[in-house]
């Protein structure tokens, strides 16, 4: 049986695949509250190499890949969840214009804005479960007007 080979981009764009586990390491990264620098220490990187990978301009190997799950105290399947359908239905192979989507849908990915992160950081600080049910309601109030 022959062995079915990702395809490597002769466009010189990133492949969607290594965008996605980028974008994944950056949300992950961002959540803990750990800067690029601060990462790359951790893993032995310098933050160039590490913007470089969150972009997927770099493509992230299994040995490295592992050294995130670990540093960040996530499991390896992690940097694959929510992948969406046209990268993961297409058997890797990239689709013509992804990578444009794929940059717009990530300026506008409300999970990986800053404001949003350090939202979700101080409402898990709260430690008041009632306050906390009470504050999600208030947003969801004022959203809605």
């Amino acid at each position: 049986m022959p062995v079915k080979q990702l395809p490597v981009s002769r466009t010189g764009k990133p492949n969607p695949i290594d965008i996605h586990v980028g974008r994944r390491v950056r949300l992950r990264r961002t959540l803990l509250g750990l800067s690029q620098e601060k990462l790359g220490e951790a893993v032995g990187l310098t933050f160039q190499q590490i913007q470089k990978y969150e972009r997927g301009t770099n493509r992230i190997s299994a040995s490295r890949l592992y050294a995130f799950s670990h540093v960040l105290d996530m499991p390896v399947p992690y940097f694959f969840e929510d992948m969406p359908p046209e990268i993961s239905d297409n058997g890797g192979k990239p689709v013509s214009g992804l990578t444009e989507e794929i940059k717009k849908e990530t300026s506008a990915d409300l999970l990986t804005k800053r404001e949003t992160l350090e939202l979700v950081r101080a409402y898990y600080r709260i430690k008041d479960p009632n306050v906390r049910k009470r504050l999600f309601g208030l947003v969801n109030s004022l959203a809605g007007a």
